[in-house]
């Protein structure tokens, strides 16, 4: 017989539901301390309802459904066969291509369309948001000029020098993009008179995202990962990755995946964390970090999400919301805390992190091995994903172990090649 090495799912089969594990959480989900005033002024209403649903199963508009489609959904699932041949290992290794299908190259477009999608139907204009790597601008500025409407995005500074490429894309949706900090906000001036060139942060560029929000009533401002509801809109990777399994009669024993707000690593693991937390079921969930951000192995407290304080204080893990944390080029896990979904979990002992070195060469070493045996090159983010899944493919074989391991490749490192110049000196 052939080998299967795509697992594709049709148009039929995409899920019409997103699942929500609030209600199947080990415990409440604590509140949030703090004033939800500002909050609620700069978030897409439909959105806030979610981020409080206490159903297990939500629905996927029509309307939105078909701008899934649109936007490349389902997306295959492949078994790295070369790879398990490569590293000689006894695991099974199956990963999600998310970069593939996307027009902007990345899983964010998941959520970004969705709130894209709502604040269309409240009546809204203008988008703003933040960004790190840039996949989230992107996408979002994608589903803006979709949906009809504009968007505005503040893109670390850092990040927004060198990714020119990606910034002429987002300007290509018709997006006003800014280095953030910049001069349009109170804490953007107030940094940039502090130091020039500042690198900024994401926390620095989700402050200046809600101030410019709250300054127009006909703006909502929108978030790329840490929220529920952001968390619930991504669940439609895992919810497929679910059906294409079944299609090869299996089920993971370990779940990877790069790690920053959480967007991309619940967005896969949620469904599966659903299982373990009603069922019983053993598999090991892995996040794979940055020891320039290794949130997940900060404190399990109550902290702010921006810099600046505006947004309330959410309990989870954090290293603080004016932690300076040096550059890396898989800058959109470099952030200091983790979604309260996730970081109750954690807690609970339902997942397990790692965290790389800041230099970056180990991360992208497996990244380039990935290339040689795959062919296809992840974003930087996404290395660390792979990273992961090669480690634990590795432990598998040192053990006598056969296991199956489901990662995600986030998206498409295309407009990434600086980063893998300098780690690399290609």
């Amino acid at each position: 017989m052939r080998e299967v090495r795509q697992i594709s799912l049709p148009v039929k089969d995409l899920p019409d539901r997103w699942y929500n594990i609030i209600p199947d959480l080990p415990e409440p989900l604590p509140a949030a301390e703090g004033d939800m005033t500002a909050m609620g002024k700069a978030i897409i209403k439909e959105c806030l309802n979610q981020e409080f649903s206490a159903q297990n199963w939500v629905e996927i508009p029509d309307e939105l459904h078909g701008a899934y489609q649109q936007i490349g959904r389902p997306r295959p699932l492949f078994r790295a066969v070369n790879l398990e041949r490569r590293l000689d290992t006894s695991a099974e290794l199956y990963y999600k291509a998310e970069g593939l299908f996307s027009p902007t190259g990345s899983h964010k477009i998941n959520t970004a369309i969705a709130q894209a999608y709502y604040a269309k139907q409240q009546g809204l204009g203008r988008l703003v948001t933040e960004t790190g790597a840039g996949q989230w601008g992107t996408a979002l500025s994608c589903a803006a000029r979709i949906m009809g409407l504009k968007a505005t995005v503040y893109w670390v500074r850092a990040v927004y020098k060198w990714k020119e490429a990606r910034r002429d894309f987002m300007k290509l949706y018709g997006a006003d993009v800014f280095a953030s900090p910049s001069e349009n906000t109170e804490t953007g001036r107030k940094l940039v008179r502090q130091d020039s060139e500042h690198p900024g942060s994401l926390a620095i560029a989700i402050s200046e995202g809600l101030e410019d929000a709250l300054s127009d009533d006909r703006a909502a401002y929108v978030l790329g990962s840490v929220l529920n509801h952001v968390l619930l809109h991504q669940t439609i990777i895992g919810l497929e990755c679910r059906k294409q399994l079944e299609l090869v009669d299996r089920y993971p024993d370990v779940v990877v995946s790069c790690l920053g707000g959480g967007s991309n690593f619940g967005g896969i693991a949620l469904p599966f964390l659903g299982d373990a937390v009603k069922q019983g079921r053993k598999t090991r969930f892995v996040a794979a970090q940055s020891q320039a951000a290794p949130n997940l192995q900060g404190e399990y407290r109550y902290d702010n999400a921006d810099y600046s304080g505006i947004t309330p204080r959410l309990k989870m893990y954090t290293l603080g919301h004016q932690k300076e944390m040096p550059p890396i080029f898989g800058d959109g896990i470099r952030y200091h805390g983790c979604s309260p979904i996730l970081s109750l979990l954690r807690n609970r002992g339902y997942i397990d992190t790692v965290a790389y070195p800041t230099d970056e060469k180990y991360v992208f070493d497996c990244a380039k091995l990935f290339l040689s045996e795959e062919g296809f090159l992840p974003a930087p983010e996404s290395a660390y994903s792979i990273a992961a899944a090669i480690d634990e493919a590795n432990a598998c074989s040192e053990a006598g172990e056969s296991r199956t391991i489901l990662f995600n490749v986030s998206g498409h490192g295309f407009m990434d090649m600086e980063g893998y110049r300098q780690v690399l000196q290609i």
